[in-house]
This record gives structure tokens, C-alpha cells and sequence, in this order.
């Protein structure tokens, strides 16, 4: 298992007590999303799936993307998204997002709401693969193992195979590139599958996987009061503190097997 060159790179650094030596890190570079030549957004991401990270992200803010491209200036960390239908007027409300949360540079509270349809999955799954899952994608997250520094997510089948897995810096844009993936698959809705997140549950989070269409949602750490509020709207089944055998289902749990 090996990171991909562009994920990590090595810096100095003053091991204590043991003096000077190289340490391994997270790149962390930013990207901008254009459409019509215009930028509409900046995120700090891990460099690599662009397409899919733009992808993902237009589609979790509402948009109808048709494809993704190199912008026709060429310019670096750049993507240009060609998304028909899309309303200019919404440039007054860009926002820079951060690789710590993507929601909170946004200029006004209502651009947060996406209208995402009620996921109506009828997927039930057993407590023991749901619990299986964080241990599956720790195996297979090889940039994390060099630098303990990158989010994961990973998108598996109902029978627990790992169908794709993205690492980055922001734990949103680690979702935005599997949910890219998905759309570029033709997978989307997500209707028989599972999105499984390294760290805590944000309303955000949620938000991009009831945009998905995905009924099961597991993380390892906590969910936010606001990601259970949307969960339970949104019907979507979502298990927190999935770790040693156990977790916490906090809405739907008709969806786990026990």
C-alpha cells in the first residue's frame, strides 16, 4: 500500500529527543472551481481527483453539472466546471472553504440549505458489516498511514466491497471526490450503498450524502446535533462511534439488522 506522489511530501523537522531528520506530510494546495471562466469557489485540498472533487461539489451545492475540464487558460489548480443552467446571480454569494469545513466561509446562512429529496432507500444491513466498514477503509487509506494527517471516505456495495475510496485534507473533499466518482460511474443515487467517513459527522457531511441519494452513513468519531436534525429529515440511517463492534444509530435504525 503505497501513498500517491502527490498526496505527501517530506519536510525537515526536529524529532525530540533524537535531533534533526525528515518527517512525511499531507500536501495541502488550493484548487479553484471556475464555471463560464468565472471562479465561484476556492477549497484547500490534497492534490489529485480535481475533476471529481468539482464534480462532487457542484453537485452537493445544487448544480447539474455536465463535465469538468481544464480551463482554457491552462492555469494551474484550476478546474473549470461546465454546468448549463447555471445562475450567475450566484456568484454574489461565493464563499472560500477551507480543508476544515466547508460550510463556514460561506456568505450567507441560507446558501448552506441544498434541497436534497428524501432519501427513500429500502437498504437493511447487517450491524456486523456496518461495524466492519472503519477497519476496511483504515486498511486501504495509504496516505493517511504515511502522514497521519488526511480524511477518508469510502463508498462500499451492500455487501461491504470497497467501491472507492478518497483521501484529503478536508473531510468534505473527501466526500466531494467519491461522490464525483459515483457521478462520473453513473452510480448516483446512491440508492444500495454505503458512505463510510474517518472522523466526525458535520451537518455537511450529511448534507452531500442525502444529496447522493445514500441511505447508510458511518463514521468513526461523533455527529453535530444538526447532522442528526438533517439525517432524520432526510430519512438517511446514520451510525456514529462505528468502532470495536459497536455503534450509535442515530436516525432510521430500521435500516441495521442487529
Amino acid at each position: 500500500m503505497r501513498a500517491p506522489p502527490y498526496s505527501t511530501t517530506k519536510v525537515d523537522v526536529v524529532r525530540v529527543p533524537n535531533g534533526a531528520t525528515s518527517d512525511v506530510v499531507a500536501v495541502e494546495e488550493p484548487l479553484e472551481i471556475r464555471i463560464g471562466g468565472k471562479p465561484v469557489a476556492v477549497t484547500m485540498r490534497t492534490p489529485g481527483h480535481d475533476e471529481e472533487l468539482a464534480l462532487g461539489f457542484a453537485l452537493s451545492e445544487g448544480l447539474r453539472p455536465a463535465g469538468v475540464r481544464v480551463p482554457d487558460d491552462l492555469a494551474a489548480n484550476t478546474v473549470e466546471l461546465d454546468a448549463p443552467g447555471f445562475d450567475p446571480e450566484r456568484l454574489a454569494r461565493s464563499f472560500y472553504t477551507t480543508s476544515s469545513c466547508g460550510v463556514c466561509g460561506k456568505g450567507a446562512l441560507e446558501a448552506i440549505a441544498v434541497e436534497a429529496a428524501h432519501v427513500d432507500s429500502d437498504l437493511r444491513l447487517p450491524a456486523g458489516l456496518v461495524a466492519s466498514l472503519p477497519d476496511r477503509l483504515r486498511e486501504s487509506q495509504a496516505a493517511f498511514e504515511a502522514t497521519g494527517g488526511l480524511h477518508a471516505t469510502g463508498l462500499f456495495d451492500e455487501e461491504g466491497t470497497l467501491l472507492c475510496l478518497r483521501e484529503d485534507v478536508g473531510r468534505h473533499n473527501a466526500m466531494d471526490k467519491v461522490i464525483g466518482w459515483a457521478f462520473v460511474e453513473g452510480r448516483l443515487p446512491l440508492a444500495r450503498a454505503v458512505l463510510c467517513v474517518s472522523g466526525r459527522l458535520s451537518f455537511e457531511l450529511v448534507q452531500k450524502a442525502a444529496v447522493a441519494g445514500c441511505p447508510v452513513v458511518a463514521a468513526v468519531g461523533a455527529p453535530s446535533s444538526l447532522a442528526v436534525e438533517l439525517a432524520q429529515d432526510r430519512g438517511v440511517t446514520l451510525c456514529g462511534f462505528v468502532r470495536g463492534g459497536r455503534m450509535n444509530v442515530y436516525s432510521e435504525p430500521w435500516r441495521i439488522a442487529l
